[in-house]
């Protein structure tokens, strides 16, 4: 089965060339798939693509003209991909799900000692010879309230692990993981009342239609002054420019991100010669209680082997015509 893999990037090749183990006739490309790039997919039977990546309707339709039949993500969301779109079209699409929760909420729980020891500002003035105390003050997280929005497995790591801080936990989501629960002593609870009683709020859940700017000015002014949010989910979990208010205003202490609402097309590429002209993005940099970090929490050697070896566990599949685990487009009906 020729494979053909968008938006390669020089970090994850040799864990996709070990994987593929020379299997598969596999080229590398770095191009992100969008409308014009659809056609570079002529003559290969599956591509893999990643989160930067645009699988619009538009594009699988062009895709199909042009013999594609299956797309493996390497990524664990998938709203990049209309779905319903590739099930009429009769390509199978899967996803990368779980690689590593570790690597996630890892990343997700280092964004919040960051900020809130500030840690980034104390490098600068240490650097700069500059050895006073009196920015950097920050609080103890044990015995402190964090809520968690979104208990798969990303936020039933960061449970566990906060759970190791000494941190009370509250939880807010659709279904109840009652181990987790017991384990973790958290407590479910309404997103209002998360946001009111929240030291520290991690974002970890899906993007949807219901969860679009889910964290707005509305939910907001239910958080205290001193809160430091977190998304470690997707830009679009929250209004940025109603979290950009907040901030300027002082309603909230704090916003790390590993994300973007209007990352696509910036983030796991070097524009420091060609400065993007997001004037949103621009003043969310500038923010100095602002930890932003380009969409690299999933960048670990063990995450990156099992997405590589899921890839290509997902091809291997379909070349063999048995249905993949993670097969997205068997669980639509019709």
């Amino acid at each position: 089965m020729k494979t053909l893999i968008y938006s390669a990037k020089d970090f994850e090749i040799p864990f996709l060339e070990k994987a593929n183990n020379d299997v598969y006739q596999v080229k590398y490309i770095p191009e992100r798939l969008t409308a014009k790039t659809a056609v570079l997919a002529m003559g290969f039977d599956a591509i893999s693509i990643f989160s930067a990546d645009i699988a619009s309707s538009q594009v699988l339709e062009r895709l199909k003209g042009f013999g594609i039949h299956y797309i493996a993500l390497r990524s664990t969301g998938y709203d990049n991909i209309n779905l319903i779109t590739a099930k009429k079209l009769g390509i199978k699409v899967a996803n990368a799900a779980g690689y590593s929760p570790y690597a996630i909420a890892e990343h997700a729980v280092s964004l919040l000692l960051a900020l809130n020891r500030n840690l980034i500002r104390a490098n600068e003035q240490v650097h700069a010879y500059n050895f006073s105390l009196s920015n950097l003050v920050g609080f103890d997280l044990h015995k402190k309230t964090v809520g968690i929005v979104g208990v798969g497995r990303i936020g039933k790591t960061i449970a566990k692990i906060m759970h190791g801080f000494g941190c009370k936990i509250l939880a807010n989501d659709l279904y109840k993981d009652q181990e987790a629960e017991k384990d973790y002593k958290m407590a479910y609870t309404d997103l209002g009342y998360l946001c009111k009683e929240a030291d520290v709020i991690f974002l970890c859940i899906p993007l949807n239609s219901k969860t679009h700017h889910l964290i707005d000015a509305n939910y907001i002014q239910y958080m205290k002054k001193e809160v430091i949010l977190i998304n470690i989910a997707r830009g679009a979990i929250v209004n940025t420019k109603d979290v950009l208010q907040a901030l300027e205003s002082n309603k909230i202490s704090g916003y790390g991100a590993d994300v973007y609402e209007e990352e696509s097309g910036i983030f796991f590429y070097d524009h420091s010669k060609d400065t993007p002209k997001d004037e949103v993005l621009k003043r969310l940099i500038e923010q100095p209680n602002v930890l932003l970090t380009p969409h690299q929490a999933f960048a670990t050697k063990e995450a990156l082997m099992t997405i590589a070896e899921t890839t290509f566990y997902n091809v291997n599949c379909w070349q063999q015509n048995i249905p993949s685990k993670n097969e997205l487009t068997l669980e639509l009906v019709g």
